[in-house]
């Protein structure tokens, strides 16, 4: 069969709290506070596009990995699973430097938000996606199809370790007009550590990192203790 190319529709987007790439979650369920919104383009924001959607808890997101640039196909890749330094075959990891670029999430649908008598939007929780990433297609998580308590998750068999968050008076200060679910979500993102692979197996480091969420740019370190939020600023980045 002849190598070629194939052109998806884009269907809609995704609204989240994450201004950029770093400290997106790097699996999807991770942060279960963080709310999203999956947005769609006319005509697939009818309300028949989605009738009896509701019956379904979970839905698999077909998106984009918009913010990667990808000229040249590499066989392998260095996830930060593995801290960033060991090699696997690209197609044994989810990673964003794939050929198609193509993501695959399982988010939990929260709600159905009516915007208009003509347009649908989905509230869902759990989402791992930059602020506008485009949206190729939905899919309803079937359980008996789905999922498979059997199955072994290679080199990546449990969630990976959390550390402990602890925000400084002068960040809960800044960050007070948010909801608590908002902060919560804030803490989940920031206890897995979104720093460089590399960074998180040499344990503490004396840099500052910044991670924009919510409109903050929220600057924390890394210290044996866990994760300190140093501060927050309102950032010109948006959501």
């Amino acid at each position: 069969m002849a190598l070629g190319a194939v052109t998806l529709p884009l269907i809609g987007y995704v609204e989240s709290p994450f201004a950029d790439k770093f400290a997106v979650p790097r699996q999807p369920g991770l942060a279960p506070a963080v709310v999203s919104l999956l947005r769609f383009y006319k005509p697939y924001c009818t309300p028949q596009a989605f009738r009896e959607i509701e019956g379904y808890s979970h839905l698999h997101v077909l998106f984009l990995f918009d913010r990667v640039e990808y000229r040249d196909f590499h066989p392998e890749v260095r996830p930060p699973r593995l801290g960033g330094n060991q090699r696997v075959g690209v197609f044994a990891t989810r990673s964003p430097y794939r050929p198609s670029r193509l993501g695959l999430s399982v988010v939990k649908l929260e709600r159905i938000l009516h915007l208009s008598a003509s347009e649908v939007a989905l509230e869902v929780t759990g989402a791992d996606m930059v602020n506008g990433t485009p949206v190729v297609d939905i899919k309803p998580y079937v359980p008996f199809v789905d999922a498979h308590p059997e199955a072994t998750g290679g080199f990546a068999p449990e969630p990976p370790p959390l550390k402990t968050v602890t925000f400084s008076p002068e960040a809960l200060m800044a960050l007070s007009t948010l909801s608590g679910q908002e902060r919560e979500a804030i803490a989940q993102v920031l206890s897995q550590d979104p720093r460089p692979a590399y960074k998180e197996a040499q344990g503490e480091d004396e840099r500052v990192y910044h991670a924009v969420l919510y409109g903050y740019d929220i600057a924390f370190c890394v210290t044996e203790g866990g994760v300190y939020v140093l501060n927050a600023l309102q950032s010109n980045l948006g959501l």
